[in-house]
């Protein structure tokens, strides 16, 4: 769902490009608006993927790849073992506490891109068979693909919270802004 994104202080690129990531990940958040544990944890339509889970998978893979820009290792190691718990909320997790991280994460994404002396820096590519060897990406491919993932999933999150409840994006968008849509 397409919201206005205010346009950038003349040469902002990196005010840009984080308005448009807080876009997508505002578009997840509305998508869960308002639900209980229950019904984020629902998988209403015909894939496995639930509000809670797009919510938990966003936050882990944007504090992946933070901490892989930073030289770190990410929070949570994820593998054929347990790649699946990434995209649904497990025994006492909550809708609520994964939206918490998630905000944290992003505090943490736009300081450190707001930080780096230039976008063109460079870090390391996981050493996995989909990524190039000894491949570099800069900070600019990081937020670029960040966006990318969000807006990916922000789609996800419409269908699946229309399957869950019959609520489109727009009525979210108007019941967030305190109007009626239609």
């Amino acid at each position: 769902m397409v919201t206005h994104v205010p346009a950038e202080a003349h040469g902002d690129e990196r005010g840009a490009l984080l308005s448009f990531l807080a876009e997508q990940r505002d578009a997840i958040r509305r998508a869960a608006r308002g639900l209980t544990d229950e019904q984020a944890a629902a998988t209403p339509s015909a894939s496995e993927l639930s509000l809670g889970g797009l919510v938990k998978h966003c936050a882990e893979v944007e504090q992946g790849w933070l901490a892989r820009a930073r030289g770190e290792a990410p929070a949570v190691h994820r593998d054929r073992s347990n790649w699946d718990e990434c995209f649904r909320l497990m025994e006492g997790e909550t809708l609520q506490s994964h939206l918490a991280y998630w905000e944290e994460i992003a505090a943490q994404t736009e300081a450190y891109v707001r930080s780096v002396p230039s976008l063109d820096d460079t870090f390391a590519l996981p050493d996995q068979p989909w990524f190039p060897p000894e491949g570099r990406v800069s900070v600019r491919w990081l937020v670029l693909h960040l966006i990318r993932e969000t807006a990916r999933h922000a789609g996800h999150a419409d269908i699946v919270r229309e399957s869950l409840d019959g609520r489109t994006a727009f009525e979210l968008i108007a019941a967030e802004q305190g109007t009626s849509w239609g």
